[in-house]
This record gives C-alpha cells, structure tokens and sequence, in this order.
C-alpha cells in the first residue's frame, strides 16, 4: 500500500526545489544558510523526508518564502488557512464556531501568528 502522505511529500520537495532554483542557490548553499546537512536536504527536495515544522521555517527564512506557504504545501495547514496568517486574532474570529483550543491558540500573545498556525496545524491533524 503507497504512503498517503508520499505525494505530499514530493509536491513539497518539487516546491522547495523550485523555489530554491528561482533564488538561483545551489543544494549547498541553501544547506549552509540554513545549518542543514546537504544530504537532509537533498531527502527532503526528493520527498523521502518529512521535514518539521522548524526545519521548514528555516527553509522559509533562507528562500524568502512564507513559513505558512510551505506548512500548506506540507499539508499541515490548509491552504486558505495559509493565506490569512499572519492576521490578527480578531481578524481571524469569524462567525463560525471555532473549538475552544482554537481559540485559546489564537489569543495566546506570547506566540508569533507563525507558532499560532502551526499549532492550530498540529491540532486538527490529531483531530482527523
């Protein structure tokens, strides 16, 4: 039975490949701007590895991309959920019923709208 989460892995790396090419960094560039290993990296634009959540906003900060970008590209967040990080918590209040942990993430001020994701992230992963 194939890995459900193989094609996200290397919708991921072929993400980060690109976006690394459209920055015009080679592998080992990108590996010493982020203190990764070249081979981990390499894995990883292969989609043989699952990167965390602190690998991929150091890869987000080398390439200038988003952390929520390659969350979503990751699968750990929902795409739409990517696009309105960064909001402020009452923005993100909407008239739908949020969970009560949710919520809690959201008004928590000692985390960074970046943390808040993928908490939230992690959250519903567990959730189903």
């Amino acid at each position: 039975m194939k890995d459900p989460w193989e094609s996200q892995r290397e919708a991921l790396g072929a993400f980060i490949r690109t976006q690394r090419r459209m920055a015009n960094l080679s592998l080992r560039q990108l590996a010493e701007l982020t203190h990764l290993s070249n081979p981990y990296l390499s894995q990883i634009e292969r989609g043989l590895h699952q990167p965390s959540v602190r690998v991929l906003k150091q890869i987000s900060d080398a390439l200038n991309v988003s952390a929520e970008t390659l969350m979503a590209q990751a699968g750990l967040i929902d795409k739409v959920a990517a696009g309105a990080a960064g909001e402020t918590a009452e923005a993100d209040a909407s008239p739908k019923a949020l969970p009560p942990t949710e919520d809690a993430i959201r008004a928590d001020e000692r985390l960074s709208a970046e943390q808040k994701a993928a908490l939230i992230a992690v959250y519903r992963s567990m959730l189903g």
